[in-house]
């Protein structure tokens, strides 16, 4: 065995010392909570309640907190801890009680999520990849049937005319369809085409795009990029490169004519013109997205220690949708920086692990790619309440710490060996033989 597989070889993370049956409850729980993750038209929903069972069940497993995720865990201390600050304000009124409360969840699932992956555990992963898609699935299938009527009150799944399937908002149904997608898009790219995966993406597809969400659509296109991007960056082998290139000039096809397909049926064509539209009504003019900005910029400046939950939108009306305005409004200019900079690092760490080869590598890539497209499209959204968003960061993060340790005992190893063994120790570039594994940059 090379060195660099010693280092990788048994990745699980959770040592002999922790039982079977505590691993198997944890995997098990971490499959059901992921599954259930798309049920969000209700609160709590399903997947709340099952978070605080994970909590427990990684508990029992005994599951690691990482130092290296100590970052993670500062930033997001001071994010709350700006919250609760501006919260005593508006402390008196349930709703903001209740918005901080859902921050403190929130700012936990990212963290235990962040433990949960710490380790680079492939069955973890792969139970990440199909619970996730199992969730997609359910979601997408709701939209469907809303959409095309195909089920008694179905407009359950709708909000005029959009789809929101299992969600309140199809603003945050679009997205959430946009990283099962990338986990499917990598795998077609680096393991081969299969008729399956070209199936459940092109379902997933046609789902966000019945969103008719401006901000999902863009969100994708600009993952869907960075996804490529890295996968040919970190790809030396022509041949691979090649068939990167050709595969993301038939996704684009694909993508191309699942439109077509849809805008066929007047009903989406209809809505389709009305919401391929750069701007809407509502965007621009008093009272207008932009227009709220202006005024939310204003309102940041002169209050350091924020508004607190839901107070702009009782002054002026509407929401400011942009989430790093509202990271200054609501947690004011502590929670806000804090805010800021967790994203910008995450963002930094996310692309430096991303392009050295391990056997998570892929997932990893498909993570920080949609977690990129979530970046940008809050410019537009408020997305700091988002499950997903949490999901993305605390993955990220995980796979990272889980980077950082393999390529340390990598080095330690290879120090052991003599110059010509250490040189054989290193990882193939991707291939089929090795479809998980790229090329070691450091």
């Amino acid at each position: 065995m090379s060195a660099i597989d010693a280092a990788f070889g048994e990745f699980s993370g959770d040592g002999g010392s922790r039982s079977a049956l505590g691993r198997s409850l944890l995997n098990v729980t971490l499959f059901v909570t992921l599954a259930s993750s798309s049920i969000a038209f209700v609160e709590p929903s399903p997947h709340d309640g099952l978070m605080l069972v994970l909590l427990l069940a990684s508990v029992a497993a005994r599951v690691s907190f990482d130092r290296k995720l100590v970052p993670l865990l500062i930033l997001i201390l001071v994010w709350l801890l700006g919250g609760l600050l501006s919260l005593v304000q508006v402390g008196n009124q349930e709703n903001a009680v209740q918005y901080a409360g859902t921050s403190i969840y929130l700012g936990i699932a990212g963290i235990l999520f962040a433990c949960l992956f710490g380790a680079g555990d492939a069955i973890r992963l792969k139970i990440l990849r199909r619970g996730y898609l199992l969730a997609a699935l359910i979601a997408a299938a709701a939209g469907y049937a809303g959409f095309f009527h195909l089920v008694p009150h179905y407009d359950i799944f709708l909000d005029n005319d959009r789809v929101s399937a299992t969600f309140k908002d199809p603003n945050v149904f679009g997205p959430f369809l946009v990283f099962p997608l990338l986990l499917l898009i990598v795998g077609l790219m680096t393991r081969g085409v299969r008729l399956g995966g070209l199936l459940v993406a092109a379902a997933l597809l046609g789902g966000l795009f019945l969103s008719f969400s401006r901000g999902a659509w863009m969100h994708f296109a600009v993952s869907a990029i960075v996804a490529m991007a890295l996968l040919f960056a970190v790809t030396p082998e022509p041949r691979m490169r090649y068939r990167i290139v050709l595969f993301g000039i038939g996704a684009a096809l694909a993508v191309a004519l699942v439109v077509a397909a849809l805008i066929s049926i007047d009903a989406v064509r209809d809505l389709f013109l009305e919401r391929a539209k750069a701007i809407q009504p509502y965007d621009v003019g008093p009272g207008g997205r932009f227009w709220e900005q202006r005024l939310a910029l204003g309102q940041i400046i002169d209050h350091a220690n924020g508004l607190g939950p839901f107070e702009f939108s009782r002054l002026f009306g509407t929401q400011q949708h942009d989430v790093y305005m509202q990271g200054f409004l609501v947690y004011g200019w502590l929670g806000g920086a804090a805010y800021l900079t967790l994203v910008l690092v995450t963002l930094v760490i996310g692309i430096r692990a991303a392009i050295i080869a391990t056997p998570w590598q892929t997932y990893l890539i498909a993570a920080y790619a949609a977690f990129v497209g979530e970046v940008c499209e809050g410019f537009i959204v408020d997305t700091d309440h988002w499950r997903h968003f949490f999901l993305l960061l605390g993955l990220i993060w995980g796979l990272t710490a889980a980077t950082i340790n393999a390529c340390r005992r990598g080095a330690a190893d290879r120090d052991d060996l003599a110059p010509d063994e250490a040189t054989a120790a290193s990882p193939p570039p991707l291939s089929r033989e090795a479809p998980a594994r790229l090329v070691l940059r450091s």
